[in-house]
């Protein structure tokens, strides 16, 4: 892989690292009484402020670029429905499900950007669900695949990811802050939203303890520190690479899951999970990258 390729690839890879990882503090912090749509809405409403204090002048882009707009409602949608699943769900079988994000980014990366799919990209797609469908359906899981409110959720967050992966390829030109105020007030408005909405069904419920906030101060952290990381290699690899590399999620909630005994990891899952990680090494060693501007 060329020298230049290994910055933005490590920058996907930490994003994968925060996001294979959220599952434990939106856990930690469901447990002390705040719902992850409350929880998502708090940490990235503090990393907005932070964006909108020291680039205020973002807002401006939001009328000269209004596909800035499906920048927000992608990263909203991706929060919503993937921090809430991780929550309520089987940690590995949300992932993977979030995960089919390759089969929506094909189609984004084809529609938004132009790039049309070629037989390489399509081998390492086939290798990746094959990996999704090996962990998910065995003899005892019934049909249909999904099965569930948690499963349609990790779904939406994962064609949502792909949108927003390809729209920040697509407005690659525009500087980082201004995506990342996207990104980070679609997180808060769409989730803060869906709370409120929510709130006279009985689903979400109003935070009534204090004690998540040490949780939710490190996670907001970390998502700033993930979500820089993202915006660099998403920047500057393709779409279809983007997603791929991405898949590495898996492997790290699997893992960290399993060792703290929230999921089991069978034969099956191990074999799903490699044909996963081996579609993702072909897209970084065969990505020519786009070069910065």
């Amino acid at each position: 892989m060329p020298l230049n390729t290994w910055g933005p690839v490590l920058g996907l890879l930490a994003n994968a690292l925060v996001f294979g990882l959220s599952w434990w503090p939106f856990r930690e912090m469901s447990a002390r009484g705040l719902h992850p749509l409350w929880a998502t809405a708090l940490m990235y409403g503090l990393s907005f402020v932070v964006i909108s204090l020291f680039h205020p002048q973002w807002f401006r882009h939001l009328r000269s670029h209004p596909q800035l707009w499906w920048l927000f409602i992608g990263s909203g949608l991706t929060n919503l429905g993937f921090n809430w699943a991780v929550t309520l769900g089987d940690v590995v079988r949300v992932v993977l499900l979030f995960y089919t994000m390759p089969a929506w980014s094909v189609l984004f990366a084809w529609w938004l950007l132009g790039e049309r799919p070629t037989r390489m990209s399509m081998l390492r797609l086939l290798l990746a669900l094959v990996g999704v469908a090996l962990v998910l359906k065995t003899p005892d899981t019934p049909w249909p695949v999904p099965s569930s409110a948690t499963d349609y959720l990790a779904l939406l967050g994962g064609a949502s990811f792909a949108l927003n992966n390809a729209m920040l390829r697509k407005l690659a030109d525009l500087p980082e802050s201004v995506r990342m105020g996207a990104m980070f007030g679609g997180g808060m408005f769409l989730t803060a939203g869906a709370a409120l909405a929510l709130l006279p069904s009985g689903q979400v419920g109003m935070p009534a303890d204090v004690g998540w906030w040490p949780y939710a101060l490190g996670f907001a952290l970390c998502l700033l520190f993930s979500n820089l990381s993202l915006q660099y290699g998403a920047a500057r690899l393709s779409a279809n690479t983007t997603s791929l590399v991405m898949l590495s999620e898996i492997l790290f909630a699997a893992a960290s899951s399993v060792a703290l005994g929230v999921s089991e990891l069978s034969t099956r899952k191990l074999i799903g999970g490699l044909l996963i990680v081996f579609a993702a090494v072909l897209a970084t060693i065969q990505h020519q990258p786009k070069e910065p501007t």
